[in-house]
């Protein structure tokens, strides 16, 4: 480092430099851990405003998924991946867009519920493709489905001959029900003359090695009788058991982590 010898002393003319070069670091820094701070809160923010947004809307949005509702979930993520990644695009602006679009999608789905009228403009309404074993084709063309996509969906449900099926029915959020013909279809208990037996619920009592205590008092069961089980099975803890099921009338199931090893 050059330094100079004047009366006052030594002095380093660059030493101004170094202190502003020291000092842009320094701010580069704190601005590199403001930015981190700030997207670390939009996301939280963001991540529990949606949160609470799918809570209110229900569950319908993702197991009766419409055209509508899809382009909804794009829109409202569109609208909090600005806020995150835009500096120009304020959290508080972007929230109170979520929150009006919201209320906008709460307001349909309450409008459709209270008003049956509503439904078919709103959510559309369901297409018989298939009728008396007749594709329908005009219903295809109306709803641009065509035949290979009507065999995707059929096959989804089981059917792999358009011959099987008696009656097909578009839903309105784009999957396929069907109704077998009679040759086709599954015969039950009435069909075979058998007497039917009452089934309840199964009721898990073990899952990942950890018994889970809230379905024993739910069954007034204890903790011994399910230990006497795993004994008499040649178990000797709950943490060697993957799951395990009770159900009324029916012998405990349960499968251990060792994938050759399945007990009834």
């Amino acid at each position: 480092m050059k330094f100079l010898l004047t009366e006052k002393g030594i002095s380093y003319p660059n030493e101004p430099t170094l202190l502003k070069k020291k000092t842009c670091v320094h701010r580069r820094d704190v601005i590199n851990v403001e930015s981190y701070i700030s997207l670390t809160r939009e996301l939280i923010i963001g991540f529990f405003a949606l949160l609470l947004l799918t809570k209110i809307l229900g569950k319908n949005q993702i197991t009766q998924l419409t055209p509508f509702d899809f382009i909804s979930a794009l829109v409202i993520g569109e609208l909090l991946g600005n806020a995150i990644y835009d500096d120009e695009i304020g959290l508080h602006y972007v929230l109170y867009a979520i929150t009006i679009w919201g209320l906008l999608m709460y307001g349909i789905e309450m409008l459709t519920q209270k008003i049956r009228a509503t439904r078919g403009l709103l959510e559309g309404t369901p297409s018989v493709v298939i009728a008396k074993g007749r594709i329908q084709f005009k219903e295809l063309k109306r709803n641009k489905l065509d035949l290979n996509q009507l065999q995707h969906l059929l096959r989804e449900k089981g059917v792999f001959s358009i011959r099987e099926v008696e009656y097909g029915i578009l839903e309105t959020n784009g999957s396929v029900n069907v109704q077998k013909k009679p040759a086709f279809a599954t015969p039950t208990n009435q069909d075979l003359s058998l007497q039917p037996q009452a089934r309840g619920l199964p009721v898990m009592l073990i899952m990942d090695g950890e018994v889970i205590t809230e379905s024993l008092t739910l069954l007034s069961l204890s903790e011994e009788w399910l230990q006497g089980e795993l004994l008499e099975r040649g178990i000797a803890s709950p943490k060697a058991v993957l799951y395990a099921e009770w159900q009324e009338h029916q012998p405990l199931f349960l499968q251990t982590y060792q994938a050759d090893r399945f007990a009834r």
